[in-house]
């Protein structure tokens, strides 16, 4: 079975260093990582599924917004990444948002953000380390429930904006400690899930793993023309049944 072709949005500045760990964690989960960036060719035709990748905040502007805190902005960037994500859902492809590009799904699907999301969540204590300091409490019923299961998860963390309102057909699918959104998903094809922080740092750990082959197996899916949202389910049994047996799920 040919590897399902994943491209990965990656910042011109730092993708460098970054890119090789996405690739590592697509591979696993039995994709193929192609990077994209504003001064590289993207063709979402070309493509099974995408990786929004972390990176700058996002401008406000996107979503009718003026700039209220200091933020070092990419408008390219930007403008690349809501069109990929536009493009996405317009062609039935699975999106993985990381950190930023959690926050770019959200607004390409109409939502907002809030640029400084620590002083709404004063009960959020703020991290700043790819090391996985930060509990979040992920929710029951939701895909990334069934992906990485719901126990409290310790993650990384980068980030000062946050998902604000929330897009349409997404949910929030994991909070921290203090309320504040750090993870969204679509209730419906095409597969879409966004994670406020980096399951690349991660690969360690199987529940991160779990969200790159959530992604992978909606890509395959979709390139075999099936449904995606139940396939990720699939995943998830099969997942369960070769670590505990049969009828676990």
């Amino acid at each position: 079975m040919s590897r399902p072709v994943i491209g990965v949005t990656t910042s011109q500045r730092s993708g460098w260093r970054i890119f090789p760990l996405v690739w590592l964690n697509i591979r696993l989960a039995g994709g193929q990582a192609v990077r994209w960036d504003v001064g590289r060719r993207r063709d979402v035709a070309k493509v099974d599924g995408i990786v929004i990748g972390g990176g700058d905040d996002i401008s406000p502007m996107l979503y009718g917004h003026e700039l209220r805190v200091a933020s070092r902005l990419d408008p390219a960037r930007d403008e690349m990444e809501r069109r990929l994500v536009d493009e996405a859902m317009e062609e039935g492809k699975p999106v993985l948002g990381i950190c930023r590009g959690s926050q770019m799904l959200n607004v390409a699907l109409g939502g907002t953000l809030d640029q400084d999301a620590y002083d709404t969540h004063a009960e959020s204590r703020r991290y700043r380390t790819i090391l996985p300091r930060k509990t979040v409490a992920v929710e029951a019923g939701t895909r990334l429930a069934g992906l990485a299961g719901t126990p409290p998860m310790k993650v990384n963390a980068l980030h000062s904006q946050a998902v604000h309102d929330l897009g349409t057909d997404l949910r929030v699918a994991a909070r921290d400690e203090g309320g504040m959104i750090q993870a969204v998903e679509r209730v419906c094809d095409p597969f879409a899930l966004g994670v406020q922080w980096h399951p690349e740092h991660l690969f360690y750990a199987r529940r991160q793993r779990a969200i790159f082959r959530g992604l992978v197996a909606a890509a395959r899916a979709r390139a075999e023309h099936r449904a995606q949202v139940s396939a990720v389910d699939e995943e998830v049994r099969h997942e369960l049944e070769s670590t505990w047996g049969p009828g676990a799920s």
